[in-house]
This record gives C-alpha cells, sequence and structure tokens, in this order.
C-alpha cells in the first residue's frame, strides 16, 4: 500500500458538487493499494500513520503525531498512486488492486484508524472527486507498506 499523507489546516471532498466529507487541522490521507497487499499492510499503515510525529509540539519541534494532537483524518482512495510512468506517456496501472481488494483494504485501514481513536471522513470509493485542502507547512509525506 502507497499513501500520500498531508498536514492540512481544512480539507474536503466534493462528489458531483456536493461536499461528502471535510475535516478541520489533521491528515489527508490519499490511499493506494496494490496487487501483492494484504490486511497486514493495512494495519502496518493505519499504525504508522496515526503515530507519526509531523505536528509541532510547544518547542516548534514536529513531535506530536494525529492522535496526539485530537486531529481529524480524511481518507481518499486513489488506485493512480500505484501508477507506472517509466515507459512512454500514459501510466500504467498493472500493479494497482482490483475494485474488491482494494475496497477491502481502504475500510480496513479506515476502520483501523478508527480504532486507534482518530476521527476519520472519507471520500467516496470509485466517485470523480474534488479535494481540497489547505496544507499545513507544508507537510507531505508518501509512505509506503513495503
Amino acid at each position: 500500500m502507497r499513501a500520500v499523507v498531508q498536514r492540512v489546516k481544512s480539507s474536503s471532498v466534493t462528489v458531483d458538487g456536493r461536499v461528502v466529507a471535510e475535516i478541520g487541522d489533521g491528515l489527508l490521507v490519499l490511499l493506494g493499494v496494490a496487487k501483492p497487499d494484504k490486511s497486514d499492510d493495512a494495519d502496518y499503515l493505519a499504525e504508522k500513520i496515526v503515530n507519526l510525529r509531523i505536528f509541532e509540539d510547544e518547542d516548534g519541534k514536529l513531535n506530536r503525531s494525529v492522535l496526539s494532537t485530537g486531529g481529524q483524518m480524511l481518507v481518499v482512495s486513489q488506485f493512480t498512486l500505484l501508477g507506472n510512468c517509466n515507459k512512454g506517456r500514459r501510466p500504467s496501472f498493472v500493479h494497482a488492486a482490483g475494485q474488491d481488494q482494494a475496497v477491502k483494504l481502504y475500510e480496513r485501514f479506515i476502520e483501523q484508524v478508527r480504532e486507534k481513536g482518530v476521527s476519520v471522513k472519507t471520500g467516496r470509493f470509485r466517485a470523480t472527486m474534488e479535494v481540497g485542502l489547505i496544507n499545513d507547512g507544508p507537510v507531505t509525506l508518501i509512505v509506503e507498506s513495503k
């Protein structure tokens, strides 16, 4: 699994002109699932991201996690994170998981984050979405399970 994690002041997802999810301070997580991924990949990423110390403490050091700040998380499925651009001009998505596997692991990731105590909002799986955000820092990281 591959995640792009962005520390945000706010973020939202709009589908068909309607806001379907929005958060304040926290993390926007764009999540891609690969064919070889299993439940333990979702569990690993949830644990890793919830505990990433990428929020500032009282001394201005990146020492706090979304869990310790009480921040929220907006999770958006994004298979294009698995795109391979090495050949030609059109990305290849042969490494991205199929819909059944991807939705199962996407939901597993969300469930694990919620169980750890973080408030989670989500985009709509397989919908065309507009994702808005105010990146804080900016802080953007790529986190992978393998």
